[in-house]
């Protein structure tokens, strides 16, 4: 029995949901065939962990660990919820806090937390018993020192700096219909110009896309494609608040000091919990089950920051080095924030707002 992760499908993002259907379709064939002992993990592109740990847990559960990855996490739960019921995986991973408003998210599990969720604190289980927290991460901008010098551009210091004529054409940002930061960078803006009033949410965005505001359809497009830091035209890009320390660990040679940074302001960032779950209809859900507790694990857990990038949930896990020096958490004043039924009652509304603003290009006052 191979000991590595095995990816079945890496699909492309940006594919509309009508185009979903024949994937969906060839991906039950496949899984259809696969062996008994497979136990199927769905998730976004940015999922990763040591062949080490993945082969101790085939070794130690009798099972084979396969990954069905393609695209940002809000791409994957669409992917989800057109199999509901007869789901493509056992466990789906990558789900947040506030992808599960979703219509219908709610109904792709069956309840089940990991053995280890004590050592996890209360405000980080945002599902109750339906998921387990399994990262947690600050979606924020990051800019590129050398990027905005060659520029002549000074550091942004604030969301508002990044609407002015100044930093025209110099932010990318992901599709909240379709990205999960791209989302979560919804909800900060909601949550920090409000709505109504002589100024708020979708005027914010309206100024964004007047200053040449960059669209991608995921995360990975915007950073590693549009950001400059490698090779793109934008200097400021959505990302997270460990992405400096990533620069720094997988840089060719030493680094003392991050080639990025964060823009880090009142109301900047947005905590991200991601969360595993039991699919409803897996055909084994006590290998689903193993493989929760697996992703819960100290072991993985250690390994979280410097596989994803992201902060492990477990309280008892220390942080890497890097991650002390370059990647400190937003404090709370920082830290954007929304009641959870108001996301769930408001979030379709808001992304139709959002995408007649910015794709379509109509006033804020048109679409209120």
């Amino acid at each position: 029995m191979s000991r590595t992760v095995r990816t079945l499908s890496s699909i492309a993002t940006g594919r509309v949901v009508g185009r979903l259907v024949p994937w969906a379709l060839a991906l039950l064939a496949t899984l259809a065939t696969a062996s008994a002992q497979d136990v199927t993990l769905l998730t976004h592109d940015s999922f990763t962990l040591p062949e080490e740990l993945v082969a101790t847990f085939e070794s130690e559960h009798d099972l084979e660990l396969r990954v069905v990855s393609g695209g940002d996490a809000g791409e994957v739960v669409n992917r989800a919820l057109l199999t509901s019921g007869r789901p493509v995986a056992d466990v789906l991973f990558g789900i947040d806090d506030a992808l599960i408003a979703r219509e219908g998210a709610r109904d792709l599990f069956e309840p089940y937390v990991a053995s280890g969720v004590d050592a996890v604190s209360d405000e980080l289980r945002f599902a109750g018993e339906l998921l387990t927290p399994v990262t947690v991460g600050y979606v924020t901008f990051n800019y590129d020192v050398a990027g905005l010098e060659e520029r002549g551009l000074p550091e942004p210091t604030d969301l508002t700096d990044l609407t002015t004529q100044t930093f025209a054409g110099a932010t990318v940002v992901s599709d909240p219909a379709t990205s999960s930061p791209g989302l979560a960078f919804l909800l900060v803006t909601v949550a920090r110009f409000g709505e109504g009033g002589s100024y708020d949410w979708l005027d914010y965005w309206a100024d964004l896309r007047e200053a040449d505001l960059r669209v991608t359809s995921g995360w990975s497009d915007a950073y590693y494609t549009a950001f400059s830091r490698y090779g793109g035209d934008r200097p400021i890009v959505l990302s997270y608040a460990t992405s400096p320390a990533a620069e720094v660990i997988f840089a060719e040679e030493e680094l003392d000091a991050s080639p990025t940074r964060n823009l880090l302001c009142d109301g900047c960032a947005w905590r991200q919990i991601e969360a595993a779950g039991v699919l409803a209809g897996t055909p084994d859900p006590d290998a689903a089950r193993e493989l929760v507790d697996f992703l819960l694990s100290e072991e993985v857990q250690a390994a979280v920051p410097t596989s994803m990038f992201v902060y492990p949930v477990r309280e008892d896990v220390a942080l890497p080095e890097a991650f002390e020096r370059f990647a400190a958490r937003p404090d709370d004043a920082q830290t954007a924030s929304l009641d959870a039924a108001r996301i769930e009652a408001q979030q379709a509304r808001w992304l139709q707002q959002w995408t007649q603003v910015v794709r379509q290009g109509r006033s804020p006052d048109d679409v209120r």
